[in-house]
């Protein structure tokens, strides 16, 4: 196992493309091994590529460049300004719930806060927002994203773990929920201070909310459909993909008429360049992850844990730590589809529910991508709203605080996170 992390650890210093680095120490286990001859490895990729429930993330990608490319967005704004402009930070309120129903839609937090810096930063910093502060705010609020169906970091967490999709989609909604009220009241206690509000803004009435919803109610509509269509049966998390798809496209064409074919090609075009990334590395992981069955890492590492630590929390504890430091190097994709193998083993046998760690590893990995120094979705924003990164950091630390109180919370009340998938499946 070492020369693969050797390889790997190499190939990143170098530049090579993460998809390659992850291939050729793939293919170096292979390569050195005098058991395994390298027609396995290329066997193991294929075998990855022939799975029916992997159909599910490229049919998500495309269905929220779709959805992003058929004025969605522009109703679950003005839904959002119309819910929560009002308040103290009524713009950062705005971002946030915004947030929570994009990741309904796109299932990235980089595409969510890419969208976001153009649509709500703006604005922002015209009101006298600090850059630091929007930018944190979009940024960190792109978290919901990881546990809000479908997400698709969860998709792949379900895949490799053998995980039940279903159940992690259901488990998701509560712990994004209250990840949306953590930083809410995070947002609002530094506007209050700092006198953030939008000029003009009034509490709105129902009349004004309805309208609003009204508006804005085929996106909003589509992770209900999405929940209680897996729930009750009527498709698998792959066809349901393939349902949002129709779907993007049903709305996009009649209900809103404004899918044109320029932007349906435009949509296409950039899916298949996300679909590319993500499955060349899915594909490449394939080696990796028979690498790490056969040589029983998750056997050892669980004997490590378990025979220092008695407790269950503890054990899931010091995962998550080691899943946060990880996260600052590495973007999240890989550690799911890296670690999951080895993680889900040791927790299911300290007798920790799958669901409920996968919640809570998503939220941790995920949050690399918001914090230095490789973190994807915070070079994003800062790059767009032209933010140096040490005023990003300074006015991160509400968030964070906010962000690490809502997982320890979920760490120690499980039943926040299974509450739903235990009251749907049993």
């Amino acid at each position: 196992m070492g020369i693969i992390a050797l390889v790997f650890f190499v190939l990143l210093v170098l530049g090579a493309p993460v998809a390659f680095a992850i291939g050729i120490s793939g293919f170096t286990f292979f390569w050195m091994s005098d058991v395994m001859p390298v027609s396995i490895g290329v066997q193991k990729i294929a075998t990855v590529s022939q799975s029916f429930p992997l159909l599910a993330v490229p049919f998500f990608v495309l269905s929220g460049h779709l959805m992003n490319e058929s004025g969605i967005t522009d109703r679950l704004f003005r839904f959002s300004r119309v819910s929560v402009a009002w308040m103290a930070g009524g713009l950062a309120q705005v971002s946030i719930i915004l947030s929570t129903l994009m990741g309904g839609v796109s299932g990235s937090a980089v595409a969510d806060a890419a969208m976001q810096s153009r649509v709500v930063g703006p604005q922002m910093l015209r009101e006298g927002y600090s850059k630091g502060y929007t930018s944190a705010v979009i940024a960190l609020s792109s978290l919901i994203t990881a546990t809000i169906p479908p997400s698709i970091g969860l998709i792949l967490y379900g895949f490799v773990g053998q995980v039940s999709i279903g159940r992690l989609f259901l488990a998701g909604i509560v712990p994004g929920l209250l990840m949306m009220v953590f930083l809410m009241v995070a947002a609002w206690a530094v506007a209050r201070k700092r006198g953030y509000t939008v000029e003009g803004a009034t509490v709105p009435t129902s009349a004004e909310l309805w309208r609003a919803a009204w508006d804005a109610k085929w996106a909003i509509l589509f992770p209900v459909l999405l929940v209680l269509s897996i729930r009750g049966g009527v498709f698998v998390p792959s066809e349901v993909g393939a349902f949002a798809v129709l779907y993007a496209l049903l709305v996009g064409v009649f209900a809103h008429k404004d899918l044109t074919l320029d932007k349906i090609k435009r949509a296409f075009e950039h899916a298949l360049s996300d679909i590319g990334m993500i499955m060349l590395i899915i594909l490449m992981s394939g080696m990796i992850g028979f690498a790490i069955i056969f040589l029983q890492v998750p056997q050892s590492v669980a004997a490590v844990l378990l025979e220092n630590l008695a407790n269950p929390i503890a054990i899931v504890a010091v995962i998550l730590v080691s899943l946060f430091v990880a996260g600052l190097f590495f973007e999240s994709t890989i550690l799911v589809l890296l670690l999951t193998p080895i993680f889900v083993p040791v927790i299911e046998k300290a007798g920790v529910d799958p669901v409920h760690f996968g919640i809570l590893m998503m939220t941790i990995v995920t949050l690399g991508s918001m914090t230095p120094p490789v973190g994807v979705a915070m070079y994003t924003v800062c790059s767009l709203l032209d933010t140096p990164l040490e005023d990003y950091l300074k006015e991160s630390v509400p968030f964070l605080i906010a962000i690490f109180a809502l997982i320890l919370v979920l760490l120690f009340v499980p039943q926040l996170t299974l509450f739903l998938p235990n009251l749907a499946f049993g």
